[in-house]
């Protein structure tokens, strides 16, 4: 595998992916590494390894959900992002606009598509697992949503964000946002600095 290339394993319903995907372009000027977006369903990395979204394991914690809202609010003045936007109907059911991300990837629309996907779930939000407005946000976003909701139901389509998300939990995945640098797994959006500093450590070809 190319040494300057990181994988990012995403899903549109994790609010720090999204963070991720902001900051991603920075990183890669920076570095020069070659960023490789590789869609997962959050729910079935869930499902696979027992773990829950943090909509259900802060509940009942004092202090940590307050916490956990002071470091977004610090990561966004840090990067300058001023359009996020809480989505009020989180969790958010994202089965059909990750297979729309692997119906389109290999496509001149896939770059496009994960920046409106993104930003109708977290700029101006929506509940994106209504068909009827999961519609109306693609054809607000000028895509041709017959195309790509006929490509959700196409069995290739699905076996392959199954693949996706089973290769990942057999890497050691258990959430969204993770990265690879080579074989090294980072999660988190705090894990950044470190996948930086991976990529040149390997570049350098330092043990």
């Amino acid at each position: 595998m190319n040494q300057d290339r990181v994988e990012f394993l995403f899903d549109f319903g994790s609010p720090n992916a999204y963070l991720c995907h902001r900051v991603l372009p920075a990183l890669a000027a920076r570095t020069g590494a070659e960023i490789t977006y590789v869609p997962i369903l959050l729910g079935g990395i869930f499902k696979l390894t027992g773990n829950a979204s943090p909509a259900v394991t802060l509940q009942g914690i004092k202090n940590k959900g307050e916490y956990t809202s002071l470091e977004t609010r610090r990561f966004l003045a840090e990067h300058g992002i001023t359009d996020f936007r809480a989505n009020p109907h989180f969790p958010v059911n994202t089965l059909h606009i990750m297979r729309g991300a692997i119906a389109t990837q290999g496509t001149d629309d896939f770059e496009r598509y994960v920046d409106e996907i993104y930003r109708h779930m977290w700029c101006e939000p929506k509940k994106l697992d209504d068909p009827a407005v999961l519609r109306s946000a693609l054809e607000e976003s000028g895509f041709d949503a017959d195309s790509i909701l006929s490509r959700t139901q196409d069995p290739a389509v699905k076996a392959e964000l199954i693949a996706n998300t089973e290769g990942a939990v057999e890497r050691g995945v258990f959430g969204s946002p993770s990265f690879f640098v080579g074989s090294e797994l980072y999660f988190g959006k705090d894990r950044l600095e470190q996948v930086e500093r991976e990529i040149l450590r390997q570049r350098k070809g330092n043990p």
